[in-house]
């Protein structure tokens, strides 16, 4: 049965068991990845250990891939940087707050799953990279607004740039595995800043 307002109006069905359905899942995605690896995760594992039907989770999310995508982005998602009046300093923004995502545990795994489920015959691939481009937007964002303000150069690939940003922390924690702590970034700002800031 439909619940009533204050007002009289109907009230939407079940919100929050959506959003404790949603949050048990994803939880016991990242927990299983990082406990067993990637290969771990299947609806019927993943439905026993979220305590939820399989139905519940196909509806949110039809497939596999749909549902690792979606575990990754509670651990590396959308920022939104503040207009700090600098590019370094939103530069650092940025870096600071992946490398917080990093260090939680079972990210690494979460990572190096998602990046080799994506190279899987059969993979979507357009959904990486519609993944990609989401988490990627505000370090392209931040530098159109260094370029509309001056303190990057104004010749600057903004996607090039982007993925410069994004993929050392990426390589260094996966690639190298080697945890990247506060001076790899202050590094990254270095380098970063000097190859896109203005010359002459």
């Amino acid at each position: 049965m439909v619940g009533m307002q204050s007002d009289g109006s109907a009230r939407g069905p079940g919100r929050p068991r959506e959003e404790r359905v949603t949050g048990a899942v994803l939880s016991a995605v990242v927990d299983m990845v990082h406990e067993q690896g990637i290969a771990a995760v299947t609806m019927d594992a993943v439905a026993a250990r979220a305590g939820v039907s399989k139905p519940a989770i196909y509806r949110r999310w039809p497939t596999k891939q749909d549902l690792i995508i979606a575990a990754a982005e509670t651990r590396i998602g959308i920022l939104s940087v503040p207009d700090l009046g600098d590019f370094r300093a939103e530069l650092r923004f940025v870096l600071t707050a992946r490398l917080e995502a990093y260090r939680l545990p079972g990210t690494d795994r979460l990572i190096a799953g998602l990046i080799g489920a994506a190279a899987e015959t059969g993979a979507v691939r357009g959904q990486y990279a519609e993944y990609t481009e989401r988490i990627t937007s505000e370090t392209r964002r931040i530098l159109e607004r260094g370029i509309a303000r001056g303190d990057v150069s104004p010749d600057t690939d903004v996607r090039a740039a982007a993925t410069l940003v994004a993929a050392p922390l990426i390589f260094r924690l996966i690639g190298e595995q080697e945890m990247p702590d506060a001076r790899f970034v202050d590094n990254l700002v270095d380098l970063v800043t000097r190859a896109v800031g203005p010359t002459g």
